[in-house]
């Protein structure tokens, strides 16, 4: 540890994630956070607004190596927080290359630049997906990497990238493999999001398959206090799953949700599968269970503030909403 501030710097701070782990982070003593994003469509800065004042902020792009650099030069970060990510599996099956960009060449930067500036520790956030599907049993860290998509493929050789790194530099590093985040300001294109938003306009919503295809939920609140505990103790080297090991199918979801806004099952239309879509994740978190951590929202009460916030929040919504017609146009053919 450099002197007794400790410098973080968090990417992909105005991401889902990100920002809520900024939220949480910034009330500790004795951290100074510096945040980096490149604003995409999905960032945004409206996220850490309420805490704004007690982070220093860039807008930079972690695939521009000179513009990341900069940023380590000033700063002499610590530790890093790598968040930054192209997400979304079904933009990665219409064009993978911005995932290429960001998740790969913009994670050997990060690599490059600890080794380069003598960074204390890298964590790295990646995804269940990289496992790739199961029907039964739970994921351990263990598992072999079997990434079936664009997206997780991305993920799966930043992970490539970080464990080469370790084994040969003895690189400083720690892996997440979080399940599927839900919660306040997620971006509507994922599936929480996009039932909420589309069952608000009285819109088809739009399910894949028969929607029997099975998701591990973790509200975003859990996550971010995952991804700290780990920080704090964690052990370099190592892989650590977070999950909640409750599951259950999209189409059940889809109907919770439809429930709780008085809105009827009339409205699920189901389309064409997406390619290569992953049956069930799950994970085993016993070896993040054994560092103190522990999942404290439980999937129905989070979705009900998951549809309450989204409800109160629709200024924020409706802007986002109008951005992605385009895109669902492309996927969903409406």
């Amino acid at each position: 540890m450099r002197g007794k501030i400790r410098t973080i710097l968090v990417t992909g701070a105005a991401g889902f994630i990100g920002s809520e782990f900024i939220r949480q982070k910034v009330k500790d003593k004795g951290v100074k956070i510096i945040a980096v994003d490149k604003l995409t469509y999905a960032g945004d800065i409206k996220r850490f607004a309420e805490v704004k004042s007690k982070f220093k902020f860039y807008r930079a792009d972690i695939a521009n190596r000179s513009q990341l650099e900069g940023i380590f030069k000033t700063h002499r970060p610590s530790t890093i927080i790598h968040f930054a990510a192209e997400t979304h599996v079904d933009r990665s099956i219409h064009d993978v290359r911005p995932f290429i960009d960001t998740n790969i060449s913009g994670t050997q930067n990060l690599i490059d630049l600890v080794r380069k500036y003598e960074t204390d520790k890298m964590i790295h956030i990646s995804t269940d997906e990289v496992y790739g599907d199961s029907t039964t049993g739970w994921f351990k860290e263990t598992n072999p990497i079997r990434a079936n998509n664009p997206y997780s493929a991305t993920k799966a050789a930043a992970e490539h990238l970080i464990r080469a790194a370790i084994r040969t530099y003895q690189f400083p590093a720690i892996i997440i493999r979080p399940s599927n985040n839900y919660g306040y300001w997620q971006y509507p294109e994922k599936l929480i999001p996009v039932v909420i938003l589309k069952a608000l306009n009285n819109e088809f919503v739009p399910v894949y398959g028969k929607g029997k295809q099975i998701r591990e939920w973790l509200h975003v609140s859990d996550c971010a206090r995952a991804v700290d505990t780990i920080l704090k103790k964690g052990q370099l080297g190592e892989t650590y799953n977070v999950g909640t090991y409750f599951e259950q199918t999209n189409i059940k979801t889809v109907e919770m949700i439809l429930k709780k806004m008085n809105k009827p099952k009339s409205l699920i239309k189901f389309v064409p599968d997406r390619p290569g879509h992953d049956f069930r994740y799950s994970v085993d978190c016993t070896k993040l269970e054994k560092l103190g951590w522990k999942a404290k929202v439980d999937f129905n009460t989070g979705l009900d503030h998951t549809v309450d916030w989204f409800l109160s929040n629709l200024p924020w919504v409706e802007q986002k909403r109008k951005l992605l017609q385009l895109f669902w146009k492309k996927v969903y053919k409406t």
